[in-house]
């Protein structure tokens, strides 16, 4: 298949899934020691846009804190919330938040922006009822990886269209945010071995998004593109020294700065798209150690006397 060409009519999503799990089930996981299964499902009233949610308690942290929605990757295509189970039990007590671990709506049998508006409607949910789980409404972050990163950041640019919710922080860790541009065509930029197979997917995962080619330029599928993204809060953009998505990560970060919003921006060596989950690990501990000290910031109460 040619790296822009769109899923031919026998592709079947339940094998390529399959395929995907298994294949997945082969590589390294990042920080392995991290304990797998600390989360509590918790059944949302019929009024939440998602029947369930896992939720991770921090271990000794304060009576009501802040959240974080945790959004996984996989193409907007594959996935669940289960590829981040550890990582979100790490950033719980780390961050000294409650993570909400979102199994969010999937393509192609939910194409775009069915997942954006149902991201940012969960985040507008927990602004007023957070108490259900336990943690405080007014402090909210959202991030995610790969694609959960680009649904991340366009549930923000939703909830600054409506002025609310007023989220604290935003993490994009090596997300693709610009779908208007043909995976191929970044390949100059990319200088990694695996670039010309991540653009083949990338390109098979857009076609199942996104319901045209065209919405790519939609600033919900590419928030990149964004006419104005100076009301989105403070963001922390990770980027991977060798993904096929370095460039408009990096792109990102500086629209952002550009706009005033407070950025930080990290280029992490030697690594690629999936670093986080795959390793190398110095640079995954490294990183998610980063995750949480922005969590911690940005989260913080200062009516409680907590220093951001």
């Amino acid at each position: 298949m040619q790296p822009d060409a769109q899923p031919a009519i026998e592709d079947d999503i339940a094998t390529f899934r399959s395929d995907a799990r298994e294949h997945a089930r082969r590589l390294p996981r990042a920080l392995p020691h991290l304990p797998l299964g600390t989360y509590e499902r918790v059944r949302l009233p019929a009024d939440a846009p998602l029947a369930e949610l896992m939720v991770y308690r921090p271990a000794g942290g304060p009576d009501v804190p802040g959240v974080f929605v945790n959004l996984h990757g996989g193409g907007f295509v594959l996935g669940d919330w289960q590829d981040d189970d550890p990582y979100c039990r790490y950033l719980a007590d780390a961050a000294g938040c409650v993570v909400v671990n979102v199994d969010y709506l999937l393509a192609p049998e939910h194409k775009f922006p069915a997942a954006v508006h149902q991201t940012a409607a969960l985040l507008a949910w927990l602004t007023a009822d957070a108490s259900t789980i336990g943690a405080d409404g007014s402090r909210i972050a959202v991030g995610g990886h790969s694609a959960g990163g680009n649904l991340s950041a366009a549930a923000c640019l939703v909830a600054a269209r409506h002025g609310d919710p007023q989220v604290r922080g935003l993490i994009v860790d090596y997300a693709p945010l610009d779908l208007a541009t043909p995976p191929s065509a970044k390949l100059a930029d990319a200088g990694s071995r695996g670039a010309s197979e991540l653009a083949s997917v990338g390109a098979r995962f857009n076609a199942w998004y996104l319901p045209a080619p065209g919405d790519g330029s939609d600033e919900l599928a590419s928030p990149v593109l964004a006419a104005d993204l100076s009301r989105l809060p403070p963001t922390l953009v990770i980027t991977a020294e060798h993904d096929l998505l370095r460039a408009e990560g990096d792109h990102f970060a500086a629209r952002l700065a550009g706009s005033g919003v407070v950025v930080e921006h990290v280029v992490v060596p030697g690594s690629g798209h999936g670093f986080t989950h795959v390793g190398p690990e110095e640079h995954a501990v490294a990183a998610w150690a980063r995750m949480a000290d922005f969590l911690r910031r940005v989260l913080a109460d200062e009516r409680a006397g907590e220093r951001p």
